[in-house]
C-alpha cells in the first residue's frame, strides 16, 4: 500500500498532467460554493442591516398603537381598524400614571406633497410628534434644532426635514429658516435630520416632522396616535405591564378580554423579519444545494471519462504491484483535492462579493469564519461522495484488459 505522501504525489502529478480537465472539473463546484457563500453573506448582512435600520427603536423603547406593528396576517389589520382610536388623553394618562416610564410621547403620520420654490416632492411622509419625542426618537438632528415644548403647545408652523427633501428642495442652499409648503400649509424649517438611507427600497429620509398639535389640526383631532415610551433597560418589562394596564383600564377591558391595542418593541420587528428571512434563506439554500449537486455530478462524469482515458495507466500501476485499494485511494484523493480546490476558489469569490457589497453599498456584508469552514467541508463531502463510483470503477479494472487498451 502506498504511503499518504506518495499517494498525494501521484494525485498532484495526474492533475498537473491534465490542467484543463481539472479546471473544468472544479468549475461547477466553484460556482456552487460561491453561490452558497454569497447567499449566507446576504442573509447575515440583511439581518444586521434590518437591526440597524428598521428596528431603530432602541432596546429601551416600546410603542402602543391601535393596529399591529409587525404582522403578516392582513385579517388582523382589518380587525384592528375597528378598535377604538388611541388619542392624546391616553398618552397623558400613561405619562401621569406609569411610574416605570421615563419619557412618554406620541406620533402620527400621513402622506403629503412638499414644495419649495419651483421644486416639489411627492409622497412625503408627514410625521406629527410631541416635543418629548426629541428624547425618544433615535434619529439625530444634523443641523438646526428640534421644536420646543412651547412651539408645540402653541401649534407653531415649524418643521424638521429629512435628507431627501434637503437634496431635492434645497440643493446648494441652507434650508434653516426657509419656508416650505406642506400640503396647503406653510412651515418654517428649524432643522434637518441625519441621513438614514433606503431600507428594502423604502426611502427613510423623505419626511417632514411637525408638532403633533399642528398635525392634528391638519388631519383631524381624532386621528389615532402611536404612543412611544422610553424607559430604563431594567424597567423595560415592568413599564410595558404598567402601560398595558393603564390603557386597558381606559378602554374598559376587564378580566380575560383581549387587548384592543398592540405593543411593539424592537424584538417585534426583528421577529417578523426573521420569519420572512428564514423562508428566503431556505429557498436560497435549496438553489445553492442544486448548484453544488450539479457540480458534483459534473465531477463524477469527468472522473468517469478520466478513468476511461487512463485505463492503460491503471493497468501499468496494477502490473507493478499497486492494489485495488491503492487505485481507489488515488482516484478518491484526486476527486477530493479537486473539490477542495474548487471550494476554496468559491469561498474566495464569496469574500470578494462581500467586500464589493460592503465597499460600494451601505449593506454590512461579511463572511463569517464558520461559513468559510462550511464551504470547505461541503466541497470535501461532495468530492468524497461523487468520487466514490469513479474510484470504485477504476479499482475494479482488470489489469490485463487495461494494458491492452489503446
Amino acid at each position: 500500500m502506498l504511503a499518504v505522501r506518495d499517494n498525494l504525489a501521484q494525485c498532484f502529478s495526474a492533475l498537473r498532467a491534465h490542467k484543463m480537465r481539472a479546471s473544468l472539473t472544479m468549475l461547477g463546484l466553484t460556482m456552487g460554493v460561491a453561490t452558497l457563500i454569497t447567499v449566507m453573506t446576504i442573509v447575515q448582512g440583511a439581518n444586521v442591516y434590518v437591526e440597524q435600520k428598521i428596528a431603530n427603536l432602541g432596546t429601551n423603547v416600546f410603542q402602543l398603537a391601535r393596529t399591529p406593528f409587525a404582522v403578516t396576517d392582513f385579517n388582523i389589520i382589518i380587525k384592528a381598524l375597528k378598535y377604538k382610536k388611541i388619542e392624546l388623553d391616553d398618552m397623558r394618562a400613561i405619562a401621569d400614571k406609569c411610574a416605570a416610564c421615563e419619557q412618554v410621547g406620541a406620533s402620527a403620520s400621513t402622506t403629503v406633497r412638499a414644495r419649495y420654490g419651483d421644486n416639489e416632492v411627492q409622497d412625503v411622509n408627514l410625521s406629527g410628534q410631541t416635543a418629548t419625542m426629541a428624547d425618544i426618537d433615535t434619529r439625530t438632528v444634523e443641523l438646526g434644532r428640534y421644536f420646543t415644548p412651547a412651539e408645540a403647545e402653541h401649534s407653531a408652523n415649524v418643521c424638521l426635514i429629512g435628507d431627501t427633501l434637503v437634496q431635492r428642495l434645497f440643493l446648494g442652499v441652507d434650508p434653516i429658516g426657509k419656508t416650505i409648503r406642506v400640503g396647503s400649509d406653510e412651515f418654517r424649517v428649524l432643522g434637518t435630520v441625519e441621513k438614514v438611507g433606503s431600507v428594502l427600497g423604502q426611502d427613510q429620509d423623505n419626511f417632514v416632522m411637525v408638532p403633533l398639535s399642528v398635525f392634528l389640526r391638519m388631519r383631524g383631532a381624532h386621528t389615532s396616535l402611536i404612543i412611544n415610551v422610553k424607559t430604563s433597560p431594567e424597567n423595560f418589562v415592568r413599564a410595558q405591564d404598567q402601560a398595558q394596564l393603564i390603557l386597558r383600564g381606559r378602554r374598559h377591558l376587564t378580566g380575560k378580554m383581549d387587548d384592543d391595542f398592540f405593543i411593539g418593541t424592537k424584538e417585534s420587528y426583528m421577529a417578523l423579519w426573521r420569519s420572512i428571512s428564514s423562508a428566503f434563506f431556505a429557498v436560497f439554500i435549496m438553489v445553492s444545494a442544486i448548484s453544488i449537486v450539479v457540480g458534483g455530478i459534473v465531477i463524477m462524469n469527468v472522473m468517469l471519462v478520466s478513468v476511461t482515458g487512463r485505463r492503460r495507466e491503471i493497468g501499468v500501476r496494477r502490473a507493478v504491484g499497486a492494489t485495488k485499494l491503492d487505485i481507489l485511494r488515488q482516484f478518491m484523493t484526486e476527486s477530493v483535492m479537486q473539490c477542495m480546490a474548487g471550494g476554496l476558489v468559491g469561498i474566495t469569490l464569496g469574500f470578494l462579493v462581500a467586500l464589493g457589497l460592503r465597499t460600494y453599498t451601505p449593506f454590512p456584508a461579511s463572511v463569517q469564519t464558520w461559513v468559510a469552514v462550511l464551504g470547505v467541508f461541503l466541497s470535501s463531502a461532495v468530492g468524497l461522495f461523487f468520487g466514490i463510483y469513479p474510484a470504485v470503477r477504476a479499482s475494479r479494472l482488470d489489469p490485463i484488459v487495461a494494458l491492452r487498451s489503446e
